[in-house]
């Protein structure tokens, strides 16, 4: 497995729980896999080495690409209230710009189109950093709120320190084990529903893998706003685990926050969250739109992924794109 050197960051070989089968853990420790240092803000991306970047670029055959993102604009879905709606307006027109050039003496009547947008990092396809969502008061490695979180953003573990993502990715199409064209609103997606999906799709997940997992619910994005934001299939704690422990550099989804929602258990708010960010450093990408891979039957394949260096923001937007 290209890229997976670091000896003092697994433990090869364990029982997967029953299955007979057996593959690669990931040790992450109770913040984070310590092996990487106290001062690591890579989390899990320390496994998206030369090697394994250069592995899935060679896996390119046809140059077919799968744009995996939603377009959104104003109205697009939004949890309140920790996420704010969508807005943009015109900060300069081409109208505007014209006239002022012309009082200045410009003959060539440039005009200049500038939008202003606000919102917060969370809204439409996106990616959290790994100081996005913490345990207790505690972000993952160990680093405290009060010492990371400012009035000005993340003084670490922000989205700019997300490196290129270009790795393999693997389609989990969970969606297809119920019959349906999705799985229904609060379905659990559990490690046994994982474990089915990729062996349908005839593939294992590997140190390095970024993992999407198809529950058909992106079909309501920006469609049926109600009904995507009233509650969504998604994956429990136990399913987040089976897939950090396989040493994934993040984890994917087509709804809008990975686990399911509501959790079963009213007493707890976004455990999967906790896990995937704060304990394992696992990223998440959610509002993803795979069913054009799903109805080809695509299950592997080059996943390119580029943050926006938005220097101390908790997530940002994404367009990731699969090329076959």
């Amino acid at each position: 497995m290209p890229g997976w050197r670091r000896a003092d960051a697994m433990a090869m070989l364990a029982p997967d729980g029953g299955e007979g089968t057996r593959m690669a853990t990931h040790d992450h420790g109770r913040w984070g896999c310590a092996c990487w240092g106290s001062d690591d803000q890579l989390g899990a991306a320390n496994l998206l080495t030369p090697e394994r970047r250069l592995a899935a670029l060679k896996s390119i055959g046809t140059g077919r690409t799968y744009d995996l993102s939603h377009a959104f604009g104003m109205g697009a879905p939004a949890m309140a209230p920790n996420q704010t709606p969508f807005l943009m307006s015109m900060w300069a027109t081409a109208r505007d710009a014209i006239r002022r050039a012309r009082k200045m003496g410009f003959t060539n009547e440039a005009g200049v189109n500038i939008e202003r947008i606000e919102m917060t990092a969370h809204v439409g396809t996106h990616i959290d950093a790994l100081g996005h969502v913490s345990k207790g008061m505690q972000l993952y490695n160990g680093f405290a709120c009060e010492d990371v979180t400012t009035g000005w953003g993340l003084e670490k573990l922000g989205i700019e320190h997300v490196p290129p993502i270009i790795t393999r990715g693997v389609l989990l199409d969970v969606a297809a084990l119920d019959g349906g064209p999705h799985l229904q609103a609060g379905r659990v997606v559990a490690p046994d529903d994982l474990a089915r999906a990729a062996g349908t799709a005839g593939v294992s997940i590997e140190p390095g893998d970024v993992a999407m997992i198809r529950t058909g619910w992106g079909r309501y994005f920006d469609v049926d706003n109600a009904k995507y934001l009233s509650g969504s299939p998604g994956i429990d704690v136990p399913a987040a685990q089976w897939l950090t422990r396989q040493g994934v550099v993040a984890i994917g989804s087509d709804n809008m926050a990975l686990e399911v929602l509501p959790n079963p258990d009213h007493a707890k708010r976004l455990p999967v969250h906790q896990h995937c960010l704060a304990e394992a450093g696992v990223h998440i990408i959610e509002n993803l739109m795979l069913d054009e891979l799903a109805a080809d039957g695509i299950a592997t394949f080059c996943l390119i992924v580029l943050p926006p260096k938005m220097r101390g923001a908790t997530g940002a937007p994404v367009r990731p794109v699969a090329i076959l």
